[in-house]
């Protein structure tokens, strides 16, 4: 499947845009630590943006993400890449382990992209170009910010990873600004 193959089938099954820029969002940080780690960005890249193409038709932990294998089994991607995308759900861990770095990696990406995204628009210049790790750091001491998000899961899948919480999510911002203005996220700042 090709990455615009991809993206149609998003597009066919995602109605809410902040879902669609969620996995555009994952979509680019596995992009960027496949190229980090020699790996294939567009393996890994199709990994992170079909990750939750199903959640609108399958929105409990009961359908979720493995109603939606078939589904990709049926539009050929490979059997591979589907099971990477079943290891980012923890109800599957024991069907799908994530023992190699790509299913460490869409977890540790799930997750804090959301988080990234909340403290980017919350800041005066609702923009990724400014932010910085320091930033997502003071308000993830806020647990009321963001409250429906997981700190300890964020955490234990860095750690799993094996990339240091906030060098993570550094790493995350430079991926994410990348596609800034898809993921609407230029805020009041000009690209330099």
């Amino acid at each position: 499947m090709t990455r615009d193959e991809a993206l149609a089938l998003v597009r066919e099954y995602v109605k809410n845009e902040g879902l669609v820029r969620h996995m555009l969002s994952v979509e680019t940080a596995m992009r960027f630590y496949a190229e980090k780690f020699g790996e294939d960005p567009e393996t890994w890249g199709l990994i992170g943006l079909l990750h939750d193409f199903d959640w609108e038709i399958h929105p409990t932990l009961e359908q979720h993400p493995q109603d939606g294998a078939p589904m990709l089994r049926e539009r050929g991607v490979s059997e591979e890449i589907i099971q990477d995308i079943l290891s980012h759900a923890d109800h599957l861990r024991e069907r799908v382990p994530r023992d190699t770095t790509r299913r460490k990696a869409i977890c540790a990406c799930d997750e804090i992209t959301g988080l990234i995204t909340a403290v980017a628009l919350v800041r005066p210049s609702k923009s990724l170009y400014d932010l910085e790790a320091s930033s997502v750091k003071k308000k993830w001491k806020d647990k009321a910010f963001a409250a429906g998000t997981s700190r300890t899961e964020m955490e234990h899948a860095a750690q799993e990873f094996g990339i240091e919480l906030w060098e993570h999510v550094g790493n995350v911002i430079q991926a994410m600004r990348k596609i800034a203005p898809e993921l609407g996220l230029v805020g009041n700042i000009q690209q330099q």
